[in-house]
């Protein structure tokens, strides 16, 4: 039966409305979820390794936490800038998720809160060395109309890795008569596969050095170059991220409330299941609707968690909580990105996502630094009406920008 002209004109023409996701986007998602296996198998159980194992208290683990998430986001200004500099990214990438993976046997090895630290240490410099290139790249190779979409599905790639590491950390708790050490070694082979993927899948369209070639990449006088509009995303990211400490805080709170050893790493199933069922269709919308509407959309959920997660008095009530923080990441961080894509200029895009996480560092190590200082000083409570406050202040400054405009 021959086919209809018209049918297959207006076939093209659908096709050619909405490009599609390109393959590197779809290899660094994988890259991404295999190292979130890896490194959410680890993260899902070191708090307790911490506080049970090795003794360490909630304002040591908060410290921890905080010092090591901040190093990852400062080191992308480096990464970001030196990406845009040499016109490169696969190699930074490599070097990054390389590092991360060669501090996976350290955390099993280790003996003392000490060693522990040096490790997520070491381990967060990898990721702040991948970071800036790695959203770089999807901005570079994603075309504009399906930018949201391709930010959206790396994020959501990434969480599905968040979703299985702590999954196989229960089931490897169960099967082993809870060896947390012996079952963090098993975070080591994920690790090794997402490398491996990125030499052989991650391709990156051909892009020459800067044209500032003789200078420092690290050149201040570029930030004069960003708008305004990219200065007010970097200061309402910059109060989300007061609001949102470490993740470790809800794997304390689901042992404070009774969950055993084995099952905590529930908390970071339930959180990264619905952070990565979220966070592609958002992304997708927010091509079609105002990205700021939607953030505006995460901020509240992010209130409405910590309200949750302080007057949690049984695990449903925690895991409500943990549901509404995995929905408020997916209304939020692939957007934020997004969003430092839209107002930068091409050739300095390393360098925006790298200033960008350097604002948001600061911020994280404080408020990890403060909800562990909270939590042992005023209880687990006062630490979760406190993110709500600043969420909350986050969502004021957001509605005020929506309105002048």
């Amino acid at each position: 039966m021959p086919t209809d002209p018209s049918r297959q004109d207006g076939a093209l023409k659908m096709t050619a409305a909405r490009p599609v996701i390109p393959r590197t986007v779809w290899a660094l998602g994988f890259v991404s979820l295999f190292m979130d296996v890896s490194s959410e198998l680890t993260h899902s159980l070191l708090p307790l390794f911490l506080a049970g194992t090795l003794g360490a208290s909630a304002l040591v683990i908060g410290v921890i936490e905080g010092i090591a998430e901040a190093t990852a986001l400062i080191v992308k200004i480096f990464s970001g800038a030196i990406s845009d500099f040499i016109g490169r990214r696969k190699g930074l990438l490599l070097a990054g998720y390389g590092l991360a993976a060669l501090t996976k046997p350290l955390f099993p090895l280790a003996s003392s809160a000490e060693t522990v630290f040096a490790a997520r240490f070491l381990d967060r410099i990898g990721k702040g060395i991948r970071g800036a290139p790695r959203d770089a790249l999807v901005a570079d190779v994603a075309p504009p109309e399906i930018r949201g979409a391709c930010f959206g599905l790396r994020q959501s790639m990434d969480t599905v890795g968040a979703f299985l590491g702590p999954l196989l950390a229960i089931a490897l708790m169960a099967a082993l008569g809870g060896d947390i050490k012996l079952v963090l070694w098993f975070a080591v082979l994920p690790a090794v596969v997402a490398v491996a993927l990125i030499v052989a899948g991650v391709e990156e369209p051909e892009r020459g050095p800067s044209a500032h070639r003789f200078r420092s990449p690290i050149h201040w006088g570029v930030l004069r170059q960003f708008s305004g509009a990219y200065w007010w995303v970097v200061i309402v990211g910059a109060v989300f991220t007061l609001a949102r400490f470490s993740e470790a805080f809800l794997v304390l709170r689901a042992q404070q409330l009774g969950l055993s050893a084995t099952w905590v790493p529930a908390v970071m199933v339930v959180m990264s299941l619905v952070y990565s069922l979220s966070a592609y269709p958002v992304g997708r919308l927010s091509d079609s609707m105002s990205r700021t509407a939607l953030l505006g959309v995460g901020l509240l959920l992010l209130v409405l968690a910590d309200v949750v997660l302080a007057r949690a008095g049984s695990v449903t009530g925690l895991l409500a909580g943990v549901a509404l923080w995995g929905l408020h990441m997916g209304f939020s961080q692939g957007i934020l990105a997004a969003l430092v894509a839209d107002t930068t200029p091409d050739e300095l895009k390393g360098t925006a996502f790298g200033v960008f996480n350097l604002v948001s560092g600061g911020c994280m190590l404080f408020a990890s630094v403060i909800a562990g200082w909270l939590w042992q000083v005023h209880g687990s409570a006062t630490t979760f009406y406190a993110g709500a406050v600043f969420a909350a202040c986050a969502l004021l400054l957001l509605c005020g920008r929506h309105g002048r405009r």
